[in-house]
């Protein structure tokens, strides 16, 4: 009997075997395992939040996590929607993951809005631009919602299509950029997409940025993680130059050709990536776009995810409050 070998290994998250297979066990501390292990959906109020998962194609198995708030008097009759799209370098991790589910849960609260979180198709197994048409498959699928075309009984309900805001982390943040860029070239109507947030988005070049020779790793980015992510999600005989990962690159569509909603970019002081995230920022302002800046000093990549960090730490405490905050405020005056 023969014994797979492992080809690539990606800091404790990922072993790509030399038969294509692929182990995303988590291997690194197991007291921080518990982050990366999913939550049941629970039709039930818990801390003022039910979810669920529905399906968006049977044809392809696309489904989302569907994130709603226990109703309050001074609610609206109709919700604002957060179409998510979550992180993990697009080879890892899933929407009903406990790292994502304390967050978002948080934020349906405060913001007073029903999110659908979307589970993606990973790399290497499906490539890029996999993630991102999965992505637009459930934005197209809202449109249908609201069209009357198809029925979901939380969002036909409780959703306010005209006001619908695009939401990533990390990787998640790049497919933001690409969905609301393909959204413009689309009637979409009755719905209308109102914002997009990119928190923290996983824009990379090929030349080293001084950041990333310079900020220090952290548990949710190094420089293993960026590079070797970024090799098995890309298309292959693809550089980190791809519109994809560098939609500010030579290699991108104009921006400034682009129709884009308004934009608020989250950042990290201490990102690995805060410069090229920024060259994305002054991208947008040349090309004459809407966008907002909201920076977290002194805080590292995806910070706010590490519910360790949330519950121990004061300051992330306080960061992680704030950038609620901030999302919570531009979602309520689009």
């Amino acid at each position: 009997m023969l014994c797979k070998k492992i080809v690539d290994e990606v800091s404790g998250w990922l072993r790509l075997f030399d038969d294509g297979s692929v182990d995303r066990i988590w291997t690194g501390p197991p007291e921080v395992e518990f982050m990366a292990q999913p939550v049941p959906p629970h039709d039930n109020f818990v801390e003022g939040v039910a979810t669920r998962d529905a399906p968006v194609s049977a044809d392809s198995g696309l489904r989302v996590r569907i994130y709603l708030p226990e109703e309050k008097a001074t609610d609206l009759d109709k919700l604002p929607v957060i179409l998510h799209f979550h992180g993990g370098g697009f080879c890892i991790s899933q929407a009903d993951w406990f790292m994502y589910y304390h967050i978002y849960a948080r934020l349906a609260c405060k913001a007073r809005a029903v999110i659908v979180s979307v589970y993606l198709p990973l790399a290497p197994e499906h490539r890029l631009p996999a993630a991102c048409d999965a992505s637009y498959s459930a934005l197209l699928w809202l449109r249908s919602l609201a069209r009357g075309d198809s029925h979901e009984p939380w969002l036909s309900h409780y959703a306010d299509f005209n006001r619908v805001f695009l939401v990533g982390d990390s990787s998640g943040g790049n497919i933001v950029h690409q969905v609301a860029a393909r959204a413009g070239n689309e009637d979409l109507n009755p719905l209308r997409l109102a914002g997009a947030i990119p928190i923290h988005p996983g824009f990379v070049r090929s030349e080293r940025s001084n950041s990333e020779m310079e900020k220090p790793e952290s548990p949710f980015l190094t420089l293993d993680m960026v590079d070797k992510f970024m090799s098995l999600a890309l298309p292959v005989g693809s550089t980190k130059d791809h519109p994809i990962t560098c939609p500010m690159g030579y290699g991108a569509p104009s921006i400034e050709d682009s129709k884009l909603p308004p934009f608020l970019l989250c950042m990290a002081g201490e990102d690995l990536i805060s410069d090229t995230e920024m060259e994305y920022y002054e991208a947008m302002r040349k090309g004459k776009k809407e966008v907002e800046l909201l920076i977290s000093t002194r805080m590292g990549h995806s910070f706010y995810l590490n519910k360790i960090a949330v519950d121990m730490d004061p300051n992330t405490a306080s960061e992680t409050e704030k950038l609620i905050l901030g999302v919570t405020e531009f979602i309520s005056k689009h």
